[in-house]
């Protein structure tokens, strides 16, 4: 028709590119390669942060590096892949890699999680649980935020109105709050733990007096010891807490803090455990030789410190068979070994408390708890938490009345995790640590029998039992002290207490290291 005008209308397509057009394909690609790069800045993140803390982040230094890095990463991120998706890429990506590069680093809190157990559930919240607070939560923050600025730089979403500007504003709060927190927390984690001076009736420091949380070199490898005296002429006294991987330095501030009258009183975080954490890896290196050797070590540093040509021993459990062993290398350093919860062998002990367990469970008709028991089999066994499972059973083969004054004694709480000496980052750590350096060190006891292998020691020896240890411990423990050669020898008992006997009746335990004292002076 002449004169008439045909008008084509062309679909609104937003201003995407049209399907199977250039543009669209290059919009793909450029996507592609965005998602390409977050997740290779993500992984290599990962990948470095193993290398550089295996077991996350276990000092300030990692807590700052990691709080930090991880906005920097997420912020990265989130600004080239420029959507809110980086919120999920990002910290999957960091902990994929991050768990691959790791994958050789042996210990219960990075191995394959066990949730059979409530111990499992714990050992997951201690390990990646809080690792992904510190290092993954920053991460998801930051990628959130770097995608919005990117987005507001390409101008790609009209300012909002109405509703959708609330709800911005919203998020932008949160995210302020939460990040806040997470600064707050970082800086929390990195006050270090203290100790209080000695200080007489006026709240004056006592001249002459040593109250220091030491770091000592021993074996290569940094490691925490509360050194405590009124007087620093007094002998010194070291104290070997048990496990392997526990941390008796709070308990020793919470039922023994009167030693440090009698003594120049030692407690000694060992390599791998509450302030010593971090010096647990490179784990291949803990042996039982190296620790026995950091034993005499820091009781060689001690002597020469303060001036003494020998000291006293103490150990509890574990620390008991660490003793021995240092006493019978050098007893020459030595006054008199101590022992409290003495162990003769492990293998022994757990051996019997194994058939113990099963007799228990007949006994009161726990099927579950036999077939358990029988999953495991006889020690040793396959992995910590089978040790982990059966420690709740002792108290039901092996009950007896606690102490009031192990009940109740001191503000720090019934294990000391509450002393001032730990930080809060040293707390996390400890209980990391006695479930991750237990399982470096336990599998080497096995074959540690002081029956056949330690007949004789050259210093007076003083065992410290409790009538209610369990017999499993206290048979083979028996057997050995009757058998050993020493200057002398004593087999205390005291009637009200069981494998810890130094804080469920201290007044009388220190009694007894005052006597020791006067015999040997």
């Amino acid at each position: 028709m002449t004169g008439t005008t045909v008008i084509t209308r062309v679909p609104d397509t937003g201003g995407d590119p049209q399907i199977g057009s250039p543009d669209r394909y290059r919009s793909r690609r450029d996507l592609i390669v965005r998602v390409i790069a977050a997740a290779g800045i993500c992984g290599l993140a990962g990948a470095l942060t193993a290398l550089g803390m295996p077991r996350g982040p276990v000092t300030a230094t990692h807590i700052g590096v990691s709080i930090t890095a991880g906005f920097l990463v997420g912020g990265v991120a989130g600004f080239v892949l420029r959507s809110r998706w980086a919120m999920v890429l990002a910290p999957v990506t960091f902990a994929v890699a991050n768990e691959i590069a790791r994958i050789a680093v042996a210990g219960p809190t990075v191995d394959r999680p066990d949730l059979s157990t409530t111990f499992g559930l714990l050992v997951l919240i201690l390990g990646r649980g809080f690792a992904a607070v510190i290092q993954l939560l920053p991460i998801i923050l930051a990628a959130g935020v770097g995608a919005g600025a990117a987005r507001r730089i390409a101008d790609e979403t009209p300012p909002p109105a109405g509703w959708h500007r609330f709800a911005l504003y919203t998020r932008r709060g949160l995210v302020a709050v939460v990040t806040a927190s997470v600064v707050a927390l970082g800086v929390l984690l990195s006050q270090p733990g203290y100790t209080e001076p000695i200080v007489d009736a006026h709240g004056d420091a006592v001249p002459g007096s040593v109250a220091e949380l030491a770091e000592v070199t021993l074996g290569g490898q940094e490691q925490a010891v509360l050194i405590r005296g009124r007087n620093a002429g007094s002998p010194v006294l070291l104290y070997l807490a048990g496990g392997p991987g526990q941390s008796d330095l709070g308990y020793t501030r919470a039922y023994m803090t009167e030693l440090e009258d009698d003594f120049v009183f030692a407690v000694w975080d060992q390599r791998g455990t509450g302030k010593s954490y971090p010096s647990l890896d490179p784990a291949e290196t803990l042996t039982l030789e190296r620790a026995v050797l950091d034993t005499i070590e820091l009781s060689s540093y001690l002597a020469d410190r303060f001036g003494q040509q020998k000291i006293y021993l103490m150990g509890s459990s574990w620390g008991t068979t660490l003793g021995v062993l240092a006493v019978q290398q050098r007893p020459d350093l030595f006054h008199a070994w101590i022992g409290t919860g003495q162990m003769a062998s492990q293998l022994a002990s757990d051996t019997i408390i194994y058939e113990q367990v099963l007799a228990y469970a007949a006994r009161v008709g726990d099927r579950a708890l036999a077939e358990r028991m029988h999953g495991y089999g006889p020690p040793p066994y396959r992995d910590m938490y089978a040790y982990a499972f059966v420690i709740d059973y002792y108290d039901k083969i092996g009950p007896y009345p606690k102490t009031s004054y192990f009940q109740t004694q001191g503000p720090q709480g019934i294990d000391g995790t509450g002393a001032a000496e730990y930080s809060l980052l040293d707390k996390i750590n400890k209980e990391k640590a006695i479930i991750d350096t237990a399982a470096v060190m336990y599998p080497q006891l096995q074959d540690v029998d002081f029956r056949r292998q330690v007949r004789s020691l050259e210093v007076p020896v003083y065992l410290i039992q409790g009538a209610h240890e369990l017999s499993a411990r206290s048979g083979p423990t028996r057997e050995w002290f009757d058998g050993l050669n020493a200057p002398s020898k004593q087999w205390i008992t005291f009637e009200n207490s069981g494998h810890i006997p130094q804080f469920e009746e201290f007044p009388r335990f220190r009694d007894e290291l005052q006597q020791i004292v006067q015999a040997q002076h």
